[in-house]
């Protein structure tokens, strides 16, 4: 930080300082504090639908990737020709299928539909955020100068020439805070209003892939009913929770 950085850095850290103990007047300007809240509520949002939406993502790479393992280690457990050989078999191509659109569709579909757009959504803040900051100091800059102003003119200076100067002063201070001012109060609200109109194809686009992908999922893993043996023509949910009540009361599982 350069010396003129460093005394500005200074004299604004005293102005705060002094505001806090109502030496120095506040400015208080409730209109741009309701645009400022309504901003970081946006932007925390974002942030988590970002986050959220990015971990769904990794959540089904992560799945696709568990079952694939699994169909692996069920695979080496049967030989070719036993009776559930050929399901295992089947099992493992079907889920390599899933893990296969998981990386082919659901992936590139995803990203480009939801995480990018959610993305450059996210990355407008920090613009925003730093306009925040310019327009704090210089607000901070224009309450010193205007107080500057009040003192001389309770207290009339030896220098006529000083009051002149602490209210050109003031009035440059001022045009510097109402230009950051104004710029902000009137994009936030576009930036707010505009949440909606470009929420909404994500949140669709969000809803439908899982959809598209799911629903594929299951006609993959529903081919393997015919490759388990049919008892009695029973159906295979009905085998299952025979299976399921067989391991309920296995003393394994019983309560001590």
């Amino acid at each position: 930080m350069s010396w003129h950085g460093l005394k500005k850095a200074v004299s604004r850290a005293t102005t705060s300082v002094m505001q806090s103990t109502g030496a120095i007047d506040k400015t208080i300007d409730k209109e741009f504090e309701e645009e400022e809240k309504r901003l970081k509520a946006l932007e925390t949002k974002s942030e988590n639908l970002h986050r959220e939406a990015k971990g769904y993502l990794d959540a089904v790479r992560g799945t696709t990737l568990a079952q694939q393992r699994i169909a692996e280690t069920i695979n080496a457990f049967y030989e070719e020709g036993s009776p559930l050989g050929y399901a295992g078999a089947q099992y493992k191509l079907a889920v390599n299928k899933v893990d296969e659109q998981a990386r082919a569709e659901l992936d590139n579909n995803y990203r480009l539909a939801v995480l990018d757009p959610l993305g450059k959504l996210v990355a407008t803040f920090p613009d925003f955020n730093e306009a925040r900051k310019i327009r704090a100091k210089k607000l901070l800059d224009y309450d010193r100068v205007r107080s500057n102003v009040r003192k001389l003119v309770e207290r009339p200076s030896d220098d006529p020439q000083r009051l002149p100067r602490a209210e050109q002063e003031a009035n440059a201070a001022r045009e510097v805070y109402s230009h950051y001012n104004d710029l902000l109060t009137t994009e936030i609200p576009k930036l707010v209003a505009m949440r909606v109109p470009y929420l909404d194809p994500c949140f669709t686009a969000l809803v439908k892939s899982q959809v598209q992908f799911n629903d594929s999922a299951y006609q993959h893993l529903d081919t393997i009913r015919a490759a388990f043996p049919n008892e009695e023509g029973r159906p295979l949910e009905s085998q299952i929770e025979d299976v399921l009540l067989q391991m309920r009361e296995l003393t394994i599982c019983a309560n001590n």
